[in-house]
C-alpha cells in the first residue's frame, strides 16, 4: 500500500510541478529515450544476475505491494506453535516430536496452525532443528551457532535481489545521459532545420537525463530499500524462532521460551503478554 501511495506522490509531485510551471506534458512523452534507458537498464540487470535473482527483482513491484509476509496475528500464532512443542517435548520427551516432524503437514500438533503450515521455509527451519534436538543436540550453543550461520546466509540470498535492484538505479542516470548524447548526436544531424524543430529535437534529448535520474532517485533506489526493509521483517520470524528453540534448549519451561521469542520482536507485531496467555490457554488439546 505504502509502495503505490509514494509512487503516487512522487508522480504527482514531478508532473504537477511542470505543469504548474507552464510545462508541456507531450514533450516528456519520448518512447524511444525510454527504450533506451530502461532497456539497457534491464539489459545489465540480466547481464549481472542469476536465474533466481533476475526473477525476485522482476516481481519487485509486487512484493512491495503485498509487503512483509508476517503481521501481528502470524507472529501470536507463531509463539502458539513454539508453546505447543515446547510443552510437547518437556512433558513427553524430545522423541515425542519425532512423528510430527517427517510430514508437519499431516501432523495433528501442527494442523492447529494453518498459517504458519503455509510458510513452508519457516517449517521446514523449525522441524530441521527440532530434528536435531530428537537426535540428542543438548549444547544450546553449538546449536546457536549453526543457527546464526544459517540466518546469516538466509540474509545474504534475500537482500541479493535488492542489491541487483539498487545496481540498476544506480546505472540509471548514467543511462539517462547516454540516451541524451544519443539526442544531441541526432540534434546534430538536423541542425540545419528551423529552431522550433531544434527545440524540440533538444528538449527530447533533455528527458533522457530527466527520466535516468528521476527514476532512479524517484522509484527504483527507493524500491531497492523498500526490499532490503520487508527482507529484513521477514527474517524476524525466523530469529523468533531461532529466541524461543535455544531458550527450550536451556531447560527453561514453555511459557518462559516463548516469553523469551515474544520480547524478541519489534513493537509492532509483538502480542501483549496478556494476548499471547489467552492465546495459548484457548489452544485446541492434543
Amino acid at each position: 500500500m505504502f509502495f503505490v501511495i509514494g509512487t503516487v506522490i512522487v508522480s504527482v509531485s514531478v508532473v504537477g510541478g511542470y505543469l504548474a510551471g507552464g510545462g508541456h506534458l507531450d514533450v516528456l512523452w519520448q518512447p524511444l529515450e525510454f527504450v533506451i534507458i530502461f532497456g539497457a537498464g534491464l539489459g545489465g540487470f540480466v547481464i549481472a544476475n542469476p536465474k533466481s535473482v533476475v526473477v525476485e527483482g522482476l516481481k519487485a513491484p509486487l512484493t512491495l505491494i503485498k509487503g512483509a509476509r508476517h503481521k501481528k496475528p502470524a507472529y501470536l500464532e507463531l509463539l502458539g506453535v513454539l508453546y505447543a512443542v515446547f510443552k510437547l517435548a518437556k512433558t513427553k520427551g524430545d522423541l515425542a516430536l519425532e512423528p510430527h516432524l517427517d510430514s508437519p503437514r499431516d501432523s495433528a500438533l501442527f494442523q492447529k496452525f494453518p498459517s504458519f503450515i503455509a510458510d513452508h521455509h519457516s517449517v521446514e527451519f523449525l522441524c530441521d532443528y527440532l530434528r536435531l534436538l530428537t537426535l540428542g543436540a543438548s549444547n544450546a550453543h553449538e546449536v546457536e551457532a549453526v543457527i546464526d550461520e544459517e540466518l546469516e546466509q538466509h540474509e545474504h540470498h534475500s537482500h541479493e535481489a535488492a542489491s541487483a535492484v539498487q545496481t540498476v538505479a544506480d546505472a540509471l542516470p548514467a543511462l539517462g545521459i547516454v540516451a541524451a548524447v544519443l539526442g544531441v548526436i541526432h540534434t546534430m544531424g538536423s541542425i540545419t532545420e528551423p529552431p522550433e524543430v531544434l527545440g524540440h529535437l533538444i528538449g527530447a534529448a533533455l528527458v533522457g537525463t530527466f527520466s535516468g535520474v528521476l527514476a532512479s532517485y524517484g522509484f527504483v533506489g527507493p524500491m531497492a530499500l523498500a526490499m532490503i526493509k520487508i527482507a529484513d521483517a521477514d527474517a524476524r520470524y525466523l530469529q523468533c524462532i531461532k529466541t524461543g528453540l535455544v531458550a527450550h534448549m536451556q531447560g527453561y519451561a514453555p511459557q518462559v521460551s516463548v516469553e523469551f521469542a515474544r520480547k524478541s520482536l519489534p513493537g509492532n507485531v509483538r502480542p501483549t503478554f496478556i494476548e499471547l496467555e489467552e492465546w495459548v490457554q484457548n489452544l485446541p488439546s492434543d
